[in-house]
């Protein structure tokens, strides 16, 4: 990022994550390039190849939907089944219900599917959206039916809408 982008703000918060994002910080991301010093840090045992990614301090809203579920109780991963579903484009409700479902399941078949399908997402670039809006491609949510609108996202959350719900607005 740009020495100008504010400081200890998640990108999902940020107005225009954009402007403040360099050519090669845009190259690292979109194939996760980003993450390979978090290797260290499960040397260390401080993090899990598999398991909900770590909330920064200061994603309170992340944390707060993650404790719904149970997912701030089991330690960190470099990644997790929320990635496999959609990366940044989820919002934190979605993002957090997945980190649930995967603690309630954890088990070895579970972890090597998510290495396989993480692989996958790497390699097609599937996901990085800068900012974290929250956009969902009509399918991704339970059942097929969940859509994020542009204009449904607030605070880089986002709000999901049913199907159902298309011409209500």
């Amino acid at each position: 990022m740009y020495c100008t982008a504010p400081k200890d703000t998640p990108t999902h918060m940020l107005e225009n994550p954009e402007i403040y994002i360099t050519p090669i910080g845009r190259f690292l991301r979109k194939f996760s390039l980003d993450e390979l010093p978090q290797i260290l840090n499960i040397i260390r045992g401080e993090l899990t190849l598999v398991g909900p990614r770590p909330a920064l301090r200061n994603q309170d809203d992340l944390i707060a939907e993650r404790e719904k579920y149970g997912a701030n109780d089991v330690t960190p991963g470099l990644t997790g089944l929320a990635q496999t579903k959609g990366r940044d484009e989820l919002p934190i409700e979605i993002k957090a219900r997945y980190d649930g479902e995967y603690c309630a399941k954890i088990s070895f078949l579970t972890d090597i599917k998510i290495l396989f399908l993480t692989v996958f997402a790497v390699f097609k670039s599937e996901g990085v959206v800068e900012g974290g809006t929250g956009v969902v491609r009509s399918g991704d949510v339970e059942g097929g039916t969940g859509v994020v609108r542009s204009g449904d996202v607030e605070g880089g959350t986002g709000i999901v809408r049913s199907a159902d719900d298309e011409g209500d607005s």
